[in-house]
């Protein structure tokens, strides 16, 4: 497994050298260091028991999230238990005694849970995407233009980013949420090829626009809250780095901010960046289904898993305990997997750990050099 995985990164990496040598011709030969350690990386990587785990149930539920609506067996917005009272919260039903009941039982309408299961990935998925994809770089730019304009600029962006700090995130996006989905609706309605797109995204019939003004403003509540962090984490890192003597070299060539920031500082903050947006992807999942369990997201028919988990309480542990079970489990796995990522890229991303690995490697191919010798 480690080697299988090892060399489809590698493929992965030759495959990116080729398609940036057609369009910038030598750009391997200029980049051979950074390549080289690509593949460092990629085999530290497969090296990680805890990163293959990750790994493997990050891409699980990514394929679910891209295909799952298309495998889903049952439409979300059929109700079976108006044709078959039987299907009532029906409990699971596990071969061979199974009668024509679904696998892991029903909910209150009588549908799948499994097949809302695969739609209801689909959401958690894309939203926990989003978030971390809009906020992180909102952060990124005002910490990168805090920290190196520093003096009032920096006073301002970091008073700013205070106000937000100081008040409790959860009750913060809890009041965005509430006041967000009227005005969202209102720009849905006014642009029609933003609405199908956004419903193509996150699954959904055009029917249900006004349930994804709901998820929307979900998150754009959680993006709202979510960009400070970053912003904080960036400014501090490049307060040490902005002194650094390549940072002055680029400056005394008269080189822009904008490309001082881009081209020399970003790349020294971006790998603590990434291992945090990977943990965030987990929070950002469990936050937003934490919203919608508390009914300030989507509502019916609308799959979505902490909503489900919020009307199955209903009737929980009696009749619903399935539900609670096994959406938890998958809300449960898809944060694990993020957290186990982000625990193996902070490996990956630390460059003393790869200097170990690559020594470790070159005195194990000394070693065999000198035996077959």
């Amino acid at each position: 497994m480690p080697d299988f995985v090892y060399k489809a990164l590698v493929k992965v990496i030759d495959l990116y050298t080729r398609i940036r040598d057609r369009v910038n011709p030598e750009w391997s030969i200029r980049n051979s260091p950074r390549i080289r350690e690509w593949k460092l990386m990629a085999y530290t990587y497969s090296r990680s028991p805890i990163g293959l785990v990750g790994g493997s149930l990050v891409l699980l539920f990514a394929i679910i999230a891209i295909i799952g609506p298309a495998l889903a067996w049952q439409p979300y917005w059929e109700y079976k238990v108006v044709e078959n009272p039987d299907l009532w919260l029906s409990p699971p039903c596990f071969p061979p005694s199974c009668s024509g009941f679904p696998l892991l039982g029903t909910d209150e309408w009588g549908r799948d849970v499994f097949a809302m299961i695969f739609y209801g990935v689909r959401i958690s998925f894309v939203i926990s995407l989003l978030i971390v994809l809009i906020g992180a770089p909102v952060g990124i730019v005002l910490g990168l233009v805090a920290g190196y304009k520093g003096g009032v600029v920096d006073e301002i962006l970091m008073r700013i980013t205070d106000m937000f700090v100081a008040f409790p995130g959860l009750v913060l996006a809890i009041a965005f949420a509430t006041v967000l989905p009227q005005r969202i609706r209102g720009l849905l309605e006014a642009n029609v090829q933003l609405r199908d797109f956004l419903l193509f995204l996150f699954g959904l019939r055009p029917e249900e626009y006004g349930q994804l003004a709901s998820l929307l403003s979900v998150l754009l509540a959680l993006v709202i809250v979510w960009w400070p962090i970053y912003a904080r984490t960036v400014r501090g890192s490049v307060l040490s780095i902005r002194e650094q003597v390549f940072v002055e070299a680029a400056r005394s060539i008269g080189l822009s901010t904008w490309k001082i920031l881009v081209r020399h500082i970003l790349p020294n903050v971006l790998s603590p960046i990434i291992v945090m947006m990977t943990f965030d992807l987990a929070t950002a999942a469990l936050l937003s289904a934490s919203l919608s369990f508390l009914g300030l997201g989507p509502q019916d028919p609308v799959p979505e898993l902490g909503f489900m988990i919020s009307k199955a309480g209903q009737y929980f542990p009696e009749r619903s305990w399935h539900i609670v079970v096994f959406d938890g489990i998958v809300l449960l796995l898809i944060a694990f997997g993020w957290n186990l990522l982000g625990d193996s890229l902070r490996d990956v991303l630390d460059p003393k750990t790869r200097r170990s690995i690559e020594v470790r490697l070159r005195a194990k191919k000394a070693g065999k050099g000198g035996k077959s010798d």
